[in-house]
């Protein structure tokens, strides 16, 4: 006798909506492998590979004329893994491209295919001192604090897992553009640590409270679709058309006059959780500089003359 299938060539017992063996076998299956993995392993998380570490942890490159800094974290082989020379070698870049008048535009991303980052390197984490483990702190704590405070704009790129310190960097960033298999997480609490590098007080304020409090008392991530549907990323892009979308859209901010783009990042930084009235003041003071400036001379003339305007590097 024939054996009874539905339209997908599958055993009726099988089909959608039907809670039988069938079904329940297949569920227990998944369950017996997911318990041969860890938790953090589910999330992706793996060994780094047995391979010698770079020179160059932090990679960086000028771009569109020197306009655009493009700042790749290079350990592919961890998982671009925080480690404390990691971060001390970001901080150099960041200063360094801070002091660069010709830069306009830097963007964020890490090397090979996998991840973003995946936060602070647990490996050597397992092997720190209590001394090792708070300078680390501090270097941590001051990459976070330069991304922050950087008065060019920042844009991060992620591609694959941003967990840990690495959402953390992507959030401290002026806006996020990912590809579509990238998933955000803070697994902290999986490993019994209160998550300190900014993710309890920025995360509120790109994703709804309860969203973000469920993903730090969870440690589950979320997709690159929810955050782009709730307002943590601003772009999805396939993996390999990622850094092309990033470059156009930093191209853009660098045509327009620098000295105007950091005004306005400063009015929405230190307006953000002030009074009305405050908020609007500190707009307006950065607007009445950018009156008397001399880009707004030369933007306006360009305009009435039927030319792009022609921005100097920033003068301050």
């Amino acid at each position: 006798m024939a054996k009874h299938t539905t339209d997908t060539g599958k055993p009726a017992c099988c089909g959608p909506g039907v809670l039988t063996a069938c079904t329940i076998k297949n569920v227990e299956e998944k369950n017996v492998t997911d318990k041969k993995n860890t938790r953090m392993q589910q999330l992706g998380y793996r060994k780094p590979a047995d391979v010698p570490e770079p020179d160059q942890l932090v990679l960086v490159e000028f771009v569109s004329d020197g306009r655009v800094a493009i700042i790749t974290l290079n350990r592919p082989h961890a998982d671009n893994a925080i480690t404390t020379e990691l971060a001390a070698q970001l901080i150099e870049v960041l200063e360094t491209i801070a002091a660069r008048s010709s830069v306009r535009v830097a963007i964020l991303t890490g090397a090979g295919d996998r991840a973003f980052s995946v936060g602070g390197d647990l490996y050597q984490r397992n092997e720190m001192t209590k001394e090792q483990w708070l300078r680390q702190r501090q270097v941590f704590d001051r990459v976070l604090y330069t991304l922050r405070q950087l008065r060019r704009p920042i844009i991060a790129a992620v591609h694959g897992m941003a967990y840990g310190g690495g959402c953390e960097m992507a959030i401290s960033t002026d806006f996020i553009i990912a590809s579509d298999d990238a998933v955000f997480g803070q697994p902290e609490a999986m490993v019994g640590l209160s998550a300190g590098g900014g993710s309890p007080v920025l995360l509120p304020r790109v994703l709804p409270p309860g969203r973000a409090m469920q993903m730090l008392m969870t440690g589950d991530p979320i997709t690159a679709q929810e955050a782009h549907r709730l307002g943590m990323v601003n772009e999805l892009h396939p993996s390999d058309k990622l850094m092309e979308e990033v470059l156009r859209i930093a191209e853009r901010i660098a045509d327009n006059s620098p000295t105007a783009v950091q005004a306005v990042k400063r009015a929405v930084q230190m307006g953000q959780g002030e009074p009305v009235e405050q908020a609007v003041a500190i707009m307006m003071d950065e607007h009445w500089r950018s009156v008397v400036h001399p880009d707004r001379v030369e933007g306006i003339r360009a305009f009435t003359e039927g030319r792009e305007p022609t921005f100097p590097d920033p003068d301050f």
